[in-house]
């Protein structure tokens, strides 16, 4: 579990009214530890188990308890609670508290908080073996999971009843693992249909590596980790397109309310691009190899005296170059991504007119950027009219800066 991710997090726990709320006071210790700031919420049977002044003094902050506080401004401030953080965490979550989300039921400070927030939620459900298991329950579950809830546990054990069976919280460290796989991708929901700058748009974007066998254990694969492709997919997801995300292998959570093509290799993807089709924008931010192994072996292949096999290799498609030299259903603004070692903005350049893209996304990822698998990233945008170098930012930044210059293009285009 890498320190990075948690650190600086702001996160909402809402601690429901079970059993297992006792939990969720080292689950606060646990994210302070790792450098995240953890507002708590707790509802009115929540503090029936833990109380708000234990809450608070692992916290450090105040703890709500009241949707009508007298000291909420304006009686809003569930609003700005539920916006201002990063993910919204539930632990436990009763049987009750996930019927009520998943009918958006608001009636006290938990469940007005939680239909409030235009964040993810993650949910540890908590509760007897038989509620768990009720048809009701599963529908409940079910209804979450497509509206974007994020699940951990819950697992299998001995309950407070003293019944076996799934329906134990996780436990603190897992919900915190959960929590860190949660905010390596964008946590922020889709718009309503129609809402938004790329409304009625359809957008394509390819993220991650391409992974080409050598034969059925090893293969040509490269460091991509698909943060940046996956967060501008959600981005034009939020901003109201219809999405399209074709993703290599990553070990990224697919972003909400977007379709994932999920493939391996570059013709794959490739296949999967052109499917696609036709589409407004084209993001191709993928790492895709430029060669395969041109007879990958079908057994492993052993380790001999002859010494290291010989490879060859055959060219793989261009992807951006195909979509760019399309006629007929050629998207009105095709983009592509070009990370380099050296003369970032000449190799830019250089690939914004071979490829005959409209735009290319230049960034290092020489040794010591950290752009491969870190969180932040420094770009430069190169057109056919100029450079413009954008400070560095998370990529979920970058990723919104680059889908409202895409909107601002296509605008200007009608």
């Amino acid at each position: 579990m890498t320190a990075q991710t948690l650190a600086g997090a702001r996160l909402l726990l809402i601690i429901g009214g079970g059993v297992a709320a006792y939990k969720s006071l080292d689950l606060i210790r646990r994210l302070r530890e790792r450098g995240s700031a953890v507002n708590v919420a707790m509802s009115a049977a929540a503090q029936r188990f833990v109380t708000p002044l234990s809450a608070e003094a692992l916290s450090g902050r105040p703890v709500r308890t009241d949707l009508f506080a007298p000291t909420e401004h304006s009686g809003m401030g569930h609003i700005e609670y539920s916006r201002d953080a990063d993910l919204l965490v539930v632990a436990p979550a009763t049987a009750d508290l996930l019927a009520r989300m998943a009918h958006g039921l608001a009636d006290d400070l938990a469940t007005t908080t939680l239909l409030a927030t235009d964040k993810r939620t993650l949910v540890a459900p908590a509760m007897n073996v038989r509620m768990w298991l009720h048809p009701a329950t599963q529908r409940n579950v079910a209804s979450l999971r497509g509206d974007g809830v994020l699940f951990v546990g819950p697992d299998d054990g001995e309950m407070a009843c003293g019944e076996f069976g799934p329906g134990r919280m996780a436990e603190p460290l897992a919900i915190v693992a959960a929590v860190e796989r949660a905010l390596q991708s964008p946590t922020l929901l889709p718009p309503p249909p129609g809402a938004g700058p790329l409304a009625g748009r359809r957008v394509v974007v390819t993220s991650g590596p391409t992974y080409e066998p050598i034969d059925p254990v090893r293969f040509l694969g490269n460091r991509s980790s698909g943060k940046q492709g996956h967060a501008i997919a959600a981005a034009a997801r939020a901003a109201g397109a219809e999405t399209i995300l074709v993703s290599g292998p990553t070990a990224l959570a697919d972003p909400p309310g977007v379709k994932v093509v999920k493939i391996e290799t570059a013709r794959a993807m490739r296949d999967a691009t052109i499917a696609a089709l036709p589409a407004d924008v084209f993001v191709a931010a993928a790492a895709v190899a430029d060669w395969r192994v041109a007879d990958a072996s079908a057994e492993k292949i052993k380790k001999g005296s002859g010494g290291a096999p010989a490879l060859e290799l055959a060219e793989n498609p261009d992807i951006l170059a195909e979509v760019a030299a399309r006629r007929g259903d050629r998207p009105t603004l095709v983009i592509g991504f070009a990370a380099e070692t050296q003369a970032l903005i000449d190799n830019a350049r250089a690939k914004l007119e071979r490829k005959g893209c409209d735009l290319i996304v230049a960034n290092s990822v020489a040794a010591g950027e950290g752009t491969f698998g870190g969180a932040d990233n420094q770009v430069t945008i190169v057109t056919a009219d100029g450079i413009e170098e954008w400070p560095r930012m998370s990529k979920e930044e970058v990723a919104r800066a680059l889908v409202m210059l895409a909107a601002r293009k296509l605008a200007g285009s009608t």
